[in-house]
């Protein structure tokens, strides 16, 4: 090593790790790109900080008396609205999921008419929410709703209501949910299935392995983190879902259909009661920070496993 590379190494040691770091940064973007990449940064520091980080902050301090939390554990209605929630969220993932890997091997198969039939399936995700739950709502109505006018039309008898107890509600939340959602779900699966080496099942075939042989240690040992990884995300969409309860069964009847995040728009708003409405959607937090903190994990893990 020569004098002037000595000297620049010891000057490299004098330099504090983060001085280090800034001037490199520094040297990389210089004049016109320094400009140009402040002016694209700036923005979006600005705009997450306006509609991300200001409302969660607000809304920690909105939620921050315990007394909130005390009048709203002690309503009939919430204790309810947690039920629920459980419900809604537990069997509306785990079916849908299910229902997502089943009809992901179901699209794998090379037929010309299933490749169309996946076209008209994506259709339910396709069409926006809204006119979705509404139609749905519409076609449930136990007064002129198309179900049970289709019913009338071939028996000459009144259909049930669904929307009028709190289960029939409730279940129609949920198959809804499912309805809308699966062929999002089903696609990402259907893609992980298409990214599996082919020679894995070609060698299964010949050691004579059969379907559910393949599906056993081949698929689902490979398709394990993905899965565990949608089911943790589809917890927490769904965890905050507001549309479908909201539109389909309006927390109806007499609020019975409740789920966490309606009832923090019904306190706020109904009730006239923000705090409560946030206190509300924030008792969902112990909840949330695992499911997070989890999913964080896992994402690691198959992170280095690849």
């Amino acid at each position: 090593m020569d004098g002037s590379s000595a000297q620049v190494v010891a000057i490299g040691r004098s330099i504090p790790t983060h001085r280090v770091a800034h001037l490199r940064w520094r040297a990389g973007l210089q004049g016109p790109e320094l400009i140009w990449a402040l002016a694209f940064l700036v923005p979006y520091i600005v705009t997450f900080a306006l509609f991300v980080v200001y409302p969660i902050l607000y809304g920690l301090w909105m939620g921050s008396n315990p007394a909130l939390y005390a009048d709203l554990f002690s309503d009939p209605v919430y204790q309810q609205t947690v039920v629920n929630t459980l419900i809604f969220v537990l069997v509306g993932v785990n079916l849908r999921m299910v229902l997502a890997l089943g009809l992901s091997g179901f699209f794998m198969r090379k037929r010309w008419w299933i490749k169309a039939l996946l076209m008209v399936f994506i259709l339910p995700w396709a069409v926006p929410a809204l006119p979705t739950f509404l139609s749905i709502h519409w076609m449930l109505n136990g007064d002129w709703g198309l179900i049970d006018n289709l019913i009338w039309a071939a028996f000459h008898v009144n259909g049930p209501s669904y929307l009028d107890s709190r289960w029939p509600a409730l279940a129609a939340d949920t198959v809804a949910y499912i309805w809308k959602w699966l062929p999002f779900w089903t696609i990402i699966l259907l893609a992980g299935r298409m990214a599996i080496p082919q020679d894995l099942y070609e060698a299964a075939d010949v050691d004579g392995a059969s379907r559910r042989h393949r599906f056993m240690h081949i698929t689902f040992p490979l398709l394990a983190n993905l899965y565990l990884v949608l089911t943790l995300l589809g917890l927490l969409f769904t965890l905050g879902d507001f549309t479908t309860v909201y539109f389909v069964s309006g927390g109806g009847p007499a609020n019975s259909t409740q789920v966490l995040a309606t009832l923090g728009i019904r306190d706020a708003f109904v009730m006239s009661q923000p705090r409560l409405g946030v206190a509300a959607v924030m008792s969902a937090i112990p909840i949330l920070i695992p499911l997070v903190i989890w999913l964080m994990r896992q994402v690691r893990v198959s992170s280095v496993e690849r």
